[in-house]
């Protein structure tokens, strides 16, 4: 029996998988690389649709009530600014202020490493140095300072360097910052006035009616549930960082209005966003109170604080539709991380969920799914 044609089926067969099998690692290879090298697009561009997806609720319903979108659009981006705005004017003060206290802590935690280094060293080599006493005291007495005055030199030299370097950056980047956030904002009036003339054309050359209503049931489920969660976590976030800033107030730490809006947005960061708190309220402590047990009152105030969040009042207000497994979200933060820098990591909860929220009104990946849910 011949079955030299069932053999060159399979050969054709398999280099068709072979194909496909490339041609999508290809593909995947491609959007990796211009998601991250067109990050000054898509960040800006996420952040506009995430912030017009909040705001488009509250415009329809002035529409409703004969107020124009282009007023109303307006008036709820100048409402979602404002704030912002006077809480970055009123802190500017108090964060060059620590900006600049910062140095004198990496000195002083410089010299007490090298005080503990050279105590550990003199008893390592005690015998040593009684021997060569009688010879060292011939010895210029000022030498050891004068090495002292060398490290703390060389230390302060390096520190400014690093405080000139980061401010050099900062002005780089303050046009380009400032250009994303014009344009940021106009997209967003852009979106809230013509987005949903623009949805509803779509929406109408859809071939079928059943087609039709699943675009308007996912737009609709998408940005109710989407809003839920932003809105959610901003009211938690900001609760925290009123408590943390009471507490801090109370117990004397200076600024504390600056640590506890520090602590606020540290907090849209799961689980890594505490840790980077903690470890800035801990070097605050040391600042204000020295290098002291006392030091540790206000990073242990928050972390109580911080516990009580996210193991208590977090997991009750978001709800079931809201889990996803802590792994996926830190394997999440990491590749947003690695693409788009501290931006991608801030933004990349809500695009978690924005992405699980079609996925499961769609009904697809639902393996998929099951997994991204799995001990949320």
């Amino acid at each position: 029996m011949d079955t030299s044609p069932n053999k060159s089926n399979q050969t054709k067969n398999t280099t068709k998988l072979k194909s496909v099998y490339y041609s999508n690692w290809l593909l995947f290879l491609a959007i990796i690389y211009t998601l991250y090298f067109a990050q000054s697009l898509i960040i800006p561009l996420l952040l506009s649709v995430l912030i017009a997806l909040l705001l488009s609720p509250l415009v329809t319903g002035l529409y409703k009530l004969h107020v124009p979108r282009a007023i109303s659009s307006v008036v709820m981006l100048a409402m979602l600014a404002t704030p912002f705005t006077l809480i970055g004017v009123e802190l500017v003060e108090p964060a060059q202020k620590w900006a600049k206290l910062i140095p004198k802590l990496s000195m002083h935690l410089t010299e007490q490493v090298e005080s503990l280094s050279s105590t550990f060293e003199e008893k390592e080599t005690t015998n040593t140095i009684k021997k060569s006493a009688f010879f060292s005291w011939f010895s210029s007495k000022n030498e050891p300072k004068a090495d002292e005055e060398k490290t703390g030199y060389a230390v302060t030299k390096r520190i400014k360097e690093g405080g000139m370097e980061l401010m050099i950056e900062t002005l780089g980047a303050a046009p380009v910052f400032f250009g994303q956030l014009l344009g940021g904002a106009i997209l967003i009036l852009f979106l809230l006035i013509f987005g949903p003339q623009l949805f509803s054309a779509f929406v109408k050359e859809l071939p079928t009616t059943e087609q039709r209503e699943k675009a308007i049931r996912l737009v609709d489920v998408t940005q109710k549930q989407l809003s839920k969660y932003i809105i959610t976590a901003s009211v938690i976030n900001l609760v925290l960082g009123l408590s943390t800033a009471s507490a801090l107030y109370f117990i004397g730490l200076e600024d504390a209005l600056l640590w506890g809006v520090i602590v606020a947005v540290l907090n849209f960061i799961p689980y890594v966003g505490s840790v980077i708190g903690a470890v800035i309220l801990c070097l605050a402590g040391m600042v204000h109170f020295g290098v002291t047990p006392s030091a540790l009152i206000p990073v242990g105030a928050y972390l109580v604080l911080n516990i009580i969040e996210s193991q208590f009042i977090t997991p009750t207000a978001m709800g079931k539709k809201m889990l996803i497994n802590p792994l996926i979200i830190m394997l999440w933060l990491l590749i947003c991380g690695w693409l788009w820098g501290l931006a991608g990591v801030l933004l990349s909860v809500p695009v978690l969920v924005c992405i699980k929220l079609v996925v499961s009104e769609l009904g697809i990946w639902k393996n998929w799914l099951r997994i991204i849910e799995a001990g949320g």
